[in-house]
Formats: structure tokens, C-alpha cells, sequence
């Protein structure tokens, strides 16, 4: 996939870029695996705001993903590929042997007439779904579960991909598009490929509007607010954050500051995730 430049004819079309759609075959979702949107603003039961910076943008559907691929030994054809507003991947319409239709995360190099399968016996192709002991160690995978039969929960997002990087006992490592090494029990199953839309990080949204778009609200510096509604705020004239470290506007530490508290799973983590190597 591409992407495209537009021709600046307003300050706001100036540098910005989009997408070319052309791997999308299909403009219309299938009606039967959609629902309705419920939108709350980021507001609660109470109508109090619990998520800051939510509301607005266009109206959507959800479209219903089948992380679960839990149609084992039963074949199914890559009918098409898809837009999906509520993620930054590309949905991949299967239709099964005996008939059922669902959607997938599309993975890199999936093309319309593809057949994919799910099961203990597929092999490793892009959009086979396999056990984690029937992956070969090296192999880039997405989708993975952490609890066996839950369906996936890791590495979703467009252009993401983990590597399987050892194996021992019942657990197996894998290492997250983030750098970090997490052990995995090897009967949870993995989707064998790499996200699609790799360049979904190289979009330039260009003004403010195409944010509001996509239902994000405006973020407001804690320096620019009163005392009263933010620990950053007040004072004549600029001041700087000030000490010991600056703060949420509840008063928290945060830039840095560790928020990671689940004990119980630390034990899974082989190596803690950091900066990014290039």
C-alpha cells in the first residue's frame, strides 16, 4: 500500500497524506458482522468523564472479528479486504466450506482467492492459525493468545508482528513488537504473517479537524490551566514544572513514572520492554 500527498490548496491539505487504498476491494461491510456504535463521550453511568479527550467523530459501525479462529480443519476463502474505521488494520473477509462468513485481522501478502485455515494441521502460511508448538521457532506471528480459547489479545495493530524466539517445557518465548520477551504457554494458538497496512505509521494527519475525525477531543497543557485544575498551572507568566517531578492533573507523578502493578504475571516476563532499537 501506498500513500498519497495532497495537493496543498488550504494550510491544513499542506503536508498532509493519506492513504491510497488500493489493496481495499470492497467498500461496503458485510451487513450480517456489523453492530452499532454506542458512543459515551468517555463519560460513565453518572454522566461523569472518566476518559479525557473523547466525543464527537464520524459515526461508525463495529465490525464483529473472529480472534478466536476457532473454526479448526475447516477451509476458507479470502473473499475480500477491507476497511475498518475503529483500527489502523485492514479486515480480511473469509468465507468458510460450510458457509458461515467472518472477519480477520489481515495479515502482509493476503490476497483475494487465499485460502486459510485454522487447526493444529495447517501449515505455516500468512492467515493460518496454529498452536504455538507447531510454530517454527523465528516465524513473525500477530494474534496471539494468552489464554488458551480466549482468542487473541496481542499484536493487532497494523504492521505489528512478534517472533517466537525459543521454546521450553510448556512455555515458549515471544518476543512483542515493543522488544519485550514474554513467555506464552505453547498450546495458545498465533496467527502465522505480519500485520497488514505497514504504512499506517507514515500517515500525516495535517490539521486539527482530521483529529476531531476520528473522535479525539483536544488535549490542554497543565501550564496553560489555573492552579485549581491542574498542579502545573497558575502563576504570573510562563513557569517551568518545577520539582521534585511533574504531575497528572490528580496529582500523581507521571513522564517516567512506572504504573505497572500485576504482580501476578511478572513472572511471564523475560525481558522488560525499552527503547526501541533501529
Amino acid at each position: 500500500m501506498a500513500v498519497k500527498k495532497y495537493k496543498p490548496t488550504t494550510p491544513g491539505t499542506r503536508g498532509m497524506t493519506g492513504y491510497t487504498f488500493e489493496e481495499i476491494t470492497k467498500t461496503t461491510p458485510e451487513r450480517a458482522l456489523i453492530r452499532p456504535l454506542r458512543r459515551t463521550g468517555g463519560r460513565n453511568a453518572q454522566g461523569k468523564i472518566t476518559v479525557r479527550h473523547h466525543g464527537g467523530g464520524t459515526r461508525q459501525f463495529i465490525r464483529l472479528i473472529d480472534f478466536k479462529r476457532d473454526k479448526y480443519g475447516i477451509p476458507a476463502r479470502v473473499a475480500a479486504i477491507e476497511y475498518d474505521p475503529n483500527r489502523t488494520a485492514r479486515l480480511a473477509l473469509l468465507f468458510y466450506a460450510d458457509g458461515e462468513k467472518r472477519y480477520i485481522v489481515a495479515p502482509l501478502d493476503l490476497r483475494v482467492g487465499d485460502t486459510v485455515i485454522s487447526g493444529p494441521t495447517a501449515e505455516v502460511r500468512p492467515g493460518n492459525n496454529l498452536p504455538i508448538s507447531n510454530i517454527p521457532i523465528g516465524t513473525l506471528v500477530h494474534n496471539v493468545e494468552l489464554k488458551e480459547g480466549k482468542g487473541g489479545q496481542l499484536v493487532r495493530a497494523a504492521g505489528a508482528a512478534a517472533q517466537l524466539m525459543a521454546k521450553e517445557g510448556d512455555y515458549a518465548q515471544v518476543r512483542m513488537p515493543s522488544g519485550e520477551v514474554r513467555l506464552v504457554r505453547q498450546t495458545c494458538y498465533a496467527t502465522i504473517g505480519q500485520v497488514g497496512n505497514l504504512d499506517h505509521g507514515n500517515i500525516k494527519l495535517g490539521k486539527a479537524g482530521r483529529k476531531r475525525h476520528l473522535g479525539i477531543r483536544p488535549t490542554v497543557r497543565g501550564t496553560a490551566m489555573s492552579p485549581r485544575d491542574h498542579p502545573h498551572g497558575g502563576g504570573e507568566g510562563r513557569q517551568p514544572v518545577g520539582m521534585p517531578s511533574p504531575k497528572s492533573p490528580w496529582g500523581k507523578p507521571t513522564m517516567g513514572k512506572k504504573t505497572r502493578h500485576n504482580k501476578e504475571t511478572d513472572q511471564y516476563i523475560v525481558r522488560r520492554r525499552g527503547k526501541k532499537r533501529r
